[in-house]
């Protein structure tokens, strides 16, 4: 798994303070801004985080490029709606190099190599047929090859991975670190969601100072389903 921080918003504690302080200013967002100094916005995100004032921080957005993730992760990973993505296609990138994730429990296990090493046996004897099918029915070799991957990727496990760029605002990573960092998170999400975290904290210290699992900084919140080892690696 490699995570690259691609852009973010410049300034963005800045950013913050100058849309949550022109809620209540009697000034033009010119004088408020003007009117900011580096002591103070620390002080005052810090306060708007701690107090749950939230709304300030979609004013901030990261994008991140996250590359050699399952497609187990992806489906996770997309159930946090206010986001935006864009996935690397398996109906029009075909799989030639076999590229999967092993879980940790299966790492020593010699037949998950060799079922996925079969599984994309399969998926190119399949893709090679349905091209040759395709052009003897006068279809154009490129076209007949397009749609023939289309429909032998159905035989790819969750396993197989995929690259994403994914664009967070600050108040949604917030509330993913919160779910996504917590040891019942798969392996896999938390493992991501600790990558970005650790990123973002370089960025905006004072947004993230107490972003991740409930546990790290509180009670946990996951009521009768804690898993009873409050996390101290992050």
């Amino acid at each position: 798994m490699k995570v690259t921080l691609l852009s973010h918003t410049p300034n963005p504690e800045k950013l913050i303070s100058i849309a949550a302080k022109n809620c209540y200013s009697p000034y033009s967002i010119t004088q408020t801004q003007e009117n900011l100094e580096n002591g103070e916005i620390e002080k005052f995100v810090t306060m708007l985080v701690n107090i749950g004032h939230e709304s300030p921080l979609e004013h901030i957005s990261f994008t991140f490029g996250i590359e050699g993730v399952s497609r187990s992760l992806l489906s996770q990973l997309t159930r946090h709606r206010i986001a935006s993505y864009s996935v690397q296609s398996q109906r029009y990138v075909k799989n030639n190099e076999i590229d999967y994730v092993t879980p940790p429990s299966l790492a020593d296990i010699p037949a998950y190599k060799c079922i996925m090493n079969t599984i994309h046996d399969l998926y190119l004897d399949l893709s090679d047929r349905l091209t040759k099918c395709y052009i003897d029915k006068g279809i154009d070799p490129k076209q007949a090859e397009k749609m023939a991957i289309e429909d032998a990727r159905y035989v790819l496990p969750n396993a197989y991975t995929t690259n994403i760029v994914c664009t967070f605002n600050a108040r949604s990573l917030l509330n993913f670190f919160t779910h996504r960092c917590c040891n019942r998170a798969q392996w896999e999400i938390r493992q991501l969601a600790d990558k970005m975290l650790e990123i973002v904290k370089k960025i905006a210290p004072n947004v993230f100072k107490n972003a991740g699992a409930p546990c790290v900084c509180g009670k946990c919140t996951e009521g009768k389903m804690t898993c009873g080892n409050p996390r101290k690696d992050v």
